[in-house]
């Protein structure tokens, strides 16, 4: 069974720190993944991306032509995919980072092209493959970030993912009550409970993971550290999106 998961950059990092790790929390959850296999990790940005993107004002919908900008972005999160690569090496996790800049693109229209061949043959080899949120290139744009939820539909769908798990900062999606939602079907549901996330997020906070975790053929888990291993065990912790 093939699973996705998705460390938020909230939960590896000091959100409002710029490139601070948070180590106890990222050791955490290499520790959760210790002796799992046919897994896809993906991360992100948290205040190593985020920071830098926001420094030069590009996001998902606002691109640059800035060279270093996008070094700047895209540097910061090869570091913190190191840190991440790094953690589930210490537990005998056998990761291999890769880089989306390097091969996707987006065209006029936003459509993202991902190949993912290569994250097919590394599971198939018994790799855990470690993406993360990004800068690509955006053809009439320069360069817009792709997002760490984005990269998660791309690849949930390309490996046919069984399961897709979300680890945020928060126990799951809430509603306007403050409450964990259980299931979410419709983004029209949820809509009025979700906004902006408080630190700097240039992918869309918690609407845009629900607005793309609607699009996967299987379903999505949004849950944070606490709910990780029941997760990883089968279980459903959290909101589920389907």
């Amino acid at each position: 069974m093939t699973t996705v998961l998705k460390l938020g950059g909230s939960v590896l990092t000091e959100k409002d720190e710029p490139e601070t790790v948070d180590e106890a929390a990222l050791e955490r959850a290499a520790a959760a993944l210790a002796g799992r296999d046919d897994l896809v990790v993906v991360h992100g940005g948290g205040s190593f991306g985020h920071h830098h993107a926001d420094r030069y004002g590009v996001s998902t919908t606002a691109g640059t032509h800035d060279a270093e900008a996008v070094r700047a972005i895209h540097g910061a999160m090869k570091r913190l995919n190191a840190a991440v690569v790094d953690a589930l090496a210490d537990v005998d996790v056998p990761p291999l980072p890769v880089h989306p800049m390097s091969a996707a693109h987006r065209d006029e229209s936003g459509t993202l092209t991902l190949p993912t061949g290569q994250v097919r043959t590394m599971l198939a080899e018994g790799f855990v493959p470690v993406l993360h949120g990004d800068c690509v290139v955006h053809a009439g744009a320069g360069a817009t970030v792709l997002s760490g939820d984005e990269l998660v539909v791309a690849v949930a769908d390309a490996v046919g993912a069984d399961r897709v798990g979300v680890c945020s900062a928060v126990p799951g999606v809430y509603d306007e009550s403050g409450d964990v939602v259980e299931h979410i079907d419709s983004f029209e549901a949820v809509a009025d409970a979700l906004g902006a996330s408080e630190a700097t997020d240039v992918s869309g906070g918690m609407a845009g993971k629900v607005r793309e975790l609607l699009d996967l053929a299987a379903p999505a888990y949004v849950f944070d550290l606490d709910g990780l291993e029941a997760f990883l065990d089968g279980e459903n912790p959290g909101t589920r999106i389907d």
